[in-house]
């Protein structure tokens, strides 16, 4: 993460004025893909990389907001905030201001200085840190506290209703609930959760396919727009069926063949894919490690075949990953169609494990990953 004092003196030197210092960390997830916006099961970890924002009052009006991974500033006015994006990296740190604006909350003016090092398209959840880490820099400029899961779904509601990208709950809930060595078991119907450590002994080895992709892309939106197909079609048998969330694989077998061959296959996934996360978790506070590896290959083959929101790079980390010492398990993680793989390794073979991947996968792919060595780390917070 970068050094919050860094931050602090850049906003300093840019606007002349002592700011607050706010992070919120990105995530990776361990399993449950797609599965959030069917009121399903997700169980992400916060990771020590991370988005800081520093925030001051301003006199003028304006609020102005600097990005140093952009190198650029935007201003608009405090008394005329946007109505739509404009397809611009601001979009996300004003889509959060324009839905605290609509929630009754007086914006001020004030200056933002902002910079992370959580990667750009990776499947790390860039965007959702960036919105998690404004809103509580914002609210506490303005004196206004949310519960962390409201927090989370204000920011949600930024990202779909300004930004345009149809996402779940998932990404802004872990960045601003998570906990320091534990991954998160999110019931994404009610918003209840529970916390299932990570062992020490386990690390979380991000390997990024160099891959970019846009959950506000065509992909996405489709996948999401098969998964209603076929919770419609079941529905109309079972009325009490309003996400694949309350589906089972025998529905699938009765009524699958209403449902488009794609939208039958993108169904099976996601119900399947509720019952491995709820698996997981248990598997994880039960410190089986080889039940959990052996979901999470399962996951993988299922996002892949049934979704069809892999790649062949994506593919290709995670086979090469398959033996070598020290795995646990290895899937792709993130939206899909590119961007990292999680791999659970022991953490005595972790630098070992991390050099021989990217070597296996510069030679197969012709493309240098960037591979991190990874903890899980506690949710948004202000920094002292």
């Amino acid at each position: 993460m970068h050094d919050p004092a860094v931050l602090r003196s850049l906003h300093r030197d840019r606007f002349n004025a002592e700011p607050g210092i706010f992070v919120a960390p990105g995530r990776v997830n361990l399993i449950g893909e797609h599965t959030d916006y069917a009121e399903g099961f997700v169980m992400p970890a916060a990771i020590d990389f991370a988005t800081l924002a520093g925030i001051s009052p301003r006199t003028d009006g304006k609020i102005v907001v600097y990005s140093e991974n952009y190198g650029a500033e935007a201003v608009f006015e405090a008394s005329a905030l946007p109505q739509a994006a404009s397809k611009h990296w601001s979009d996300y740190p004003m889509g959060v201001v324009s839905i605290l604006a609509g929630e009754g909350n007086a914006i001020p003016a004030f200056s933002l200085s902002l910079w992370g090092d959580v990667p750009l398209g990776s499947g790390l959840s860039s965007s959702a840190a960036l919105e998690v880490v404004t809103a509580l820099a914002v609210t506490s400029l303005i004196g206004v506290s949310y519960p962390g899961p409201v927090l989370a779904r204000l920011c949600q509601r930024a990202e779909n209703e300004f930004v345009g990208a149809n996402c779940g709950i998932m990404d802004q809930f872990i960045s601003a609930n998570g906990a320091k060595d534990h991954a998160l078991l999110l019931d994404c119907r009610d918003l209840s959760f529970k916390l299932a450590p990570i062992p020490a002994d386990v690390a979380l080895v991000i390997a990024n396919t160099m891959v970019k992709h846009s959950v506000a892309g065509g992909e996405y939106t489709s996948r999401r727009a098969q998964v209603e197909e076929a919770c419609a079609v079941i529905a109309s048998h079972r009325p009490g069926v309003t996400f694949l969330r309350d589906a089972t694989v025998e529905d699938l077998k009765l009524w699958g063949g209403e449902m488009s061959p794609n939208a039958l296959k993108r169904a099976r996934h996601v119900i399947t894919e509720n019952t491995r996360t709820v698996a997981a978790a248990e598997a994880l506070i039960c410190n089986n490690m080889a039940e959990l590896g052996r979901l999470m290959a399962e996951a993988h083959v299922s996002y892949s075949q049934d979704f069809e929101a892999s790649c062949v790079e994506a593919d290709a980390m995670v086979a090469l990953a398959q033996d070598l010492p020290g795995l646990i398990g290895a899937r792709l993680t993130g939206g899909g169609f590119g961007g990292c793989t999680i791999n659970l390794v022991e953490r005595a073979h972790a630098a070992e494990f991390a050099e021989a991947l990217a070597g296996r996968y510069a030679d197969q792919i012709g493309i240098v990953p960037q591979i991190h060595i990874c903890h899980a780390s506690g949710g948004a917070h202000r920094l002292s």
